[in-house]
């Protein structure tokens, strides 16, 4: 989930964005889309990166971060979410989130929150789906690599 840290959200604009690079007057961004479109972002923007958010819990000194909401959301519904927040009523965005989330905080978090939570998940499994693989596949891999080093400093060692 370490992408999360390039990944920002710019209010007022839809969507999401990754940021590509400091410029003089701003960032610039990509938009995360079919498009790829970039463009420079004002100074004066607000643009916040999804790795610094996180999620209001029932316990006051404790929130969740939206990484690990995004991972909860993959285990319980795939790829894709496939709830229509256009469409669902209150009831249903808070009895979906507690699937994923039961003890976030019902008083702190809004329906409008969990519904840009459902879009952002969307957006980013369809467009950087290299965000949600696991770090246990990266740690195997590792691991294969280093004994095939070791097996072949142990073979050059027979040799002499």
């Amino acid at each position: 989930m370490e992408l999360l840290q390039e990944v920002a959200n710019i209010s007022g604009k839809p969507g999401l964005y990754r940021i590509v690079k400091p410029g003089r007057a701003g960032v610039i961004v990509e938009s995360l889309d079919q498009l790829h479109k970039r463009e420079m972002i004002n100074a004066n923007a607000k643009v916040s990166v999804l790795k610094e958010i996180s999620v209001y819990t029932e316990d006051i000194n404790k929130a969740t971060p939206l990484g690990e909401i995004f991972l909860s959301i993959r285990k319980g519904f795939g790829t894709k979410v496939e709830l229509d927040t256009k469409i669902a009523s209150n009831k249903d965005i808070f009895d979906f989130f507690a699937k994923i989330m039961p003890d976030f905080d019902r008083d702190r978090v809004y329906p409008t929150d969990i519904k840009k939570i459902i879009n952002w998940y969307n957006i980013l499994s369809e467009n950087l789906p290299e965000l949600f693989e696991s770090k246990e596949e990266e740690k195997e891999v590792d691991i294969k690599e280093d004994k095939g080093v070791v097996k072949e400093k142990v073979k050059k060692e027979k040799k002499k």
